[in-house]
């Protein structure tokens, strides 16, 4: 009698699964073919399956996904021919330089890194992205952030679109774009932002000054395909900085300038405050930790007036603003009209919002003293 029952509950068991299955599974699939699928019987055994459609692995080609991310900005990237007259013949121009340039404004203001403007009689023109060629007029260049200045006759031009550079983060994928070659065509690099170095200054000067930026980005760009000038966008199409360079220790050193710093320089570029920028007059070591640490400082933040030789003469440039109202060699520098100075708002930063005229206030740690000195520039 046990071994009916349980012949009977095996047999009702494999029924059972065989029924899912074939509820689940088979009919479904008969109903897909050609020959079943009239067949009401199979259409009423898949009404209440869901069917699961096969996936497919889409492989986005990051190469097109560059392109198209440049594509939005390389209207407003331009190419600056420098000419001179020729000595022999008025007729006939010699180029000296080729540069990458931004076109800023609609209006027809160009941005570009250090143009030579020493060179006399010399003449400009940009070569804009659709082909049309416009002669330039030199506007200027700013003495803290070496950026330089054209203007060109023309309206509702493309321009580019700068981020927040507070916002980046070393890892990001960047792309930098330039234009300064003969043949007009522009060149491409990708990398990523490696860092933010709040005390490099851009001077090429072992020590810093307060007359040029302090605090870049830097990039493991590959650097054949790299020029001054030459914008860095992020992958959304902002611009992050755009690309300086330097002489330093006997090497040329790429470095980009943030945009949030090349938006001051913009504001007076426009308002026509270029020649206002102050000079303080002298050399300083930005205090980090490390330096407090090493040296015994009384602050870890701040700027130590300093000079390897020790001499006054090397810190504290003779008739300058600060030699005049007797700042000394050691002097420890940590705010400007009581804002601190931090890494984020280095002295460079702080100062560049005034102007010729200006008074401001320095407090000053002099052997351990806290003392107030005020400048006029």
């Amino acid at each position: 009698m046990l071994k009916k029952t349980i012949l009977i509950l095996g047999i009702i068991l494999i029924g059972g699964l065989s029924g899912i299955i074939s509820d689940r599974y088979f009919f479904p699939y008969l109903a897909t073919s050609r020959f079943f699928a009239k067949n009401e019987f199979l259409k009423k055994a898949t009404e209440n399956v869901t069917v699961i459609n096969k996936t497919e692995q889409v492989y986005v080609k990051e190469d097109s996904s560059v392109n198209k991310i440049t594509n939005q900005v390389l209207p407003s990237i331009v190419n600056i021919v420098s000419y001179v007259e020729n000595k022999n013949s008025k007729n006939i121009l010699t180029i000296t330089n080729n540069s990458t340039g931004e076109i800023v404004t609609s209006d027809g203001i160009i941005m570009a890194y250090s143009l030579d403007i020493k060179t006399p009689n010399i003449i400009y023109k940009i070569m804009t992205n659709d082909g049309n060629v416009y002669d330039a007029k030199f506007l200027g260049t700013d003495s803290w952030s070496n950026l330089s200045f054209l203007k060109i006759t023309a309206s509702n031009l493309p321009v580019i679109s700068f981020g927040n550079s507070d916002e980046y983060n070393p890892g990001e994928k960047l792309i930098a774009i330039s234009n300064n070659t003969s043949n007009y065509q522009n060149k491409f690099t990708a990398g990523l932002l490696s860092s933010f170095d709040a005390s490099y200054n851009i001077s090429g000067e072992a020590l810093s000054k307060a007359e040029k930026i302090e605090g870049v980005f830097s990039t493991d760009f590959n650097m054949k395909n790299l020029s001054a000038g030459s914008p860095v966008l992020d992958y959304s199409g902002q611009i992050m900085g755009i690309t300086g360079s330097t002489m330093k220790n006997g090497q040329l050193e790429y470095f980009q300038i943030p945009a949030n710093k090349i938006k001051l320089v913009l504001e007076k570029v426009i308002n026509n405050s270029l020649d206002s920028n102050i000079s303080l007059g002298i050399y300083y070591l930005p205090i980090k930790k490390s330096l407090k640490l090493a040296n015994d400082l009384p602050v870890e933040q701040g700027i130590l007036i300093y000079s390897a030789s020790d001499q006054q003469g090397l810190a504290v440039i003779s008739g300058s603003s600060a030699d005049k109202v007797g700042l000394k060699i050691n002097d420890i520098i940590t705010k400007v009209d009581g804002i601190e100075i931090t890494a984020k708002n280095t002295l460079s930063d702080i100062l560049y919002r005034y102007k010729k005229g200006d008074k401001v206030e320095f407090t000053v740690l002099r052997a351990q003293q806290e003392i107030k000195i005020t400048v006029q520039f």
